[in-house]
């Protein structure tokens, strides 16, 4: 599958970055306010020798974040930035890196996610004779060394994420099948086919990303991911777990409002529910939770922050 609304070809952007013999493994970033911990995550990746290539794209820096990139591209001649397209979303900014990176196996990256030792190299190895389209998600890290909270998931449907975001699934027995996150599960010792991974960092050979037309445009931030995995089993291809890829994810560290954040966030999940609805039923029952999930989202940073704060946090 190669849908032109994905837009993987369509963007026209400026670039600077060297012309050599292709390079084995490409990084894709995309940049938009995320703060203090990107000169982190910067360093970690051209730190990486096994990061051939660095495709940044900054949908809309700060001047500091802005020097920050432009000192670290030149002294990075792997390092390509991409940069006046506004802020056109992350997906369809993840194509737009895709369209102009080189390596044979991509590599996602989400700019508050930092490289362990080894998370590339394990990536690659398990991509090597998967079928096609595979896509392999890294096992997401707290600073505390536990897994976070979305690295492998089950399906998500309006059912698994009424019940997990109200924490049912856990609490009752009977429910545990309709559990989206996994994270508290036994990690297992080599990738594990599961339903859905994390996009903070992820692999997928470029012609795959390529075939299946790259992420879906319609989704502004946030539940792209889960589509795109939907999309590869779909296609008869297999999403993996990769628990020896590890990555520490810091998360909430963009400067932007975080009820615009959740917003976009219960829009794609509407947008998702309506996507794969596949008879007027369900279609009927996703349009007409549509509101109701927009709310929901909007209202839980509050909820976060206040009413359950002492319970830790209802976290989607």
């Amino acid at each position: 599958m190669n849908d032109a609304r994905y837009d993987l070809h369509n963007i026209v952007a400026l670039a600077t970055g060297p012309a050599d013999a292709p390079p084995a493994v490409s990084v894709v970033m995309v940049v938009y306010r995320t703060g203090a911990p990107l000169a982190e995550s910067i360093r970690r990746v051209l730190a990486d020798q096994s990061a051939d290539e660095f495709v940044l794209i900054d949908n809309g820096s700060s001047p500091e974040e802005a020097a920050l990139i432009d000192a670290a591209a030149k002294q990075a001649p792997q390092m390509t930035v991409l940069r006046g397209q506004r802020n056109v979303g992350f997906a369809r900014a993840v194509n737009m890196g895709v369209s102009v990176a080189r390596g044979d196996m991509i590599v996602v990256l989400n700019p508050d996610a930092f490289l362990e030792p080894g998370c590339i190299r394990a990536l690659h190895r398990t991509l090597q004779g998967r079928p096609v389209p595979t896509l392999v998600g890294a096992r997401i890290m707290n600073t505390d060394g536990t897994e976070q909270r979305g690295a492998r998931r089950g399906e998500v449907t309006p059912v698994t994420s009424l019940l997990s975001l109200t924490g049912l699934a856990k609490r009752f027995p009977g429910l545990h099948g309709f559990e989206v996150h996994h994270e508290d599960d036994p990690a297992p010792d080599r990738g594990l086919s599961v339903p859905t991974i994390s996009g903070a960092c992820f692999a997928m050979r470029r012609n795959d990303f390529v075939g299946m037309g790259g992420m879906d445009v319609g989704f502004f931030l946030h539940v792209e991911d889960v589509d795109l995995c939907w999309r590869v089993r779909q296609a008869g291809g297999e999403v993996l777990y990769e628990p020896r890829a590890r990555v520490t994810h810091l998360g909430s560290t963009s400067q932007a409002s975080p009820l615009k954040v959740e917003y976009w966030k219960g829009v794609g999940l509407a947008r998702y529910f309506r996507k794969r609805a596949d008879n007027w039923r369900r279609k009927a029952i996703a349009v007409s939770l549509t509101p109701l999930i927009i709310a929901v989202s909007v209202l839980r940073p509050v909820l976060r922050g206040q009413i359950f704060k002492a319970r830790g946090g209802l976290r989607f």
